[in-house]
């Protein structure tokens, strides 16, 4: 199974690509990597951070789907109802967007540096977006 860093200055997770579960949705964040962006913080949907892609479509469908990822789950949502975006719990969450809920594809889970996601999580509420590097660990 393929590891992801997940770096935001003194924050360094890994994440584990759940390929079984969610193949399509995994070859579309691979593509996207390496990858320089910014975490901001969730406006609906609780305790969570995200990435947003407006317009952008991948052509995904749903896999491994789910409304209420666990602390240290990442999905992807393709976009329709709402715009395209990842999002990450650190703590309780519930995906939602201002047309309600909404449900986005599982695809990797944090398995180095959990620890450390709450801290990081609230740290974008309070201090506003943070930048985050992630690439695929070398094997």
């Amino acid at each position: 199974m393929k590891k992801v860093e997940i770096k935001a200055k003194d924050i360094r997770m890994v994440g584990m690509l759940l390929e079984e579960d969610a193949p399509e949705t995994c070859k579309v964040f691979e593509s996207m990597l390496p990858l320089k962006t910014k975490f901001i913080h969730v406006r609906w949907s609780g305790e969570g951070i995200w990435i947003p892609y407006g317009d952008t479509r991948t052509g995904l469908d749903y896999e491994n789907h789910t409304s209420h990822p666990a602390k240290g789950e990442m999905l992807l949502y393709p976009g329709g109802i709402s715009e395209m975006e990842f999002i990450m719990a650190y703590g309780r969450c519930c995906f939602a967007s201002q047309h309600g809920q909404l449900s986005g594809n599982h695809f990797m889970t944090i398995v180095e540096g959990l620890d450390s996601l709450y801290e990081f999580g609230r740290k974008v509420l309070w201090e506003g977006a943070q930048e985050v590097e992630m690439k695929i660990l070398s094997e």
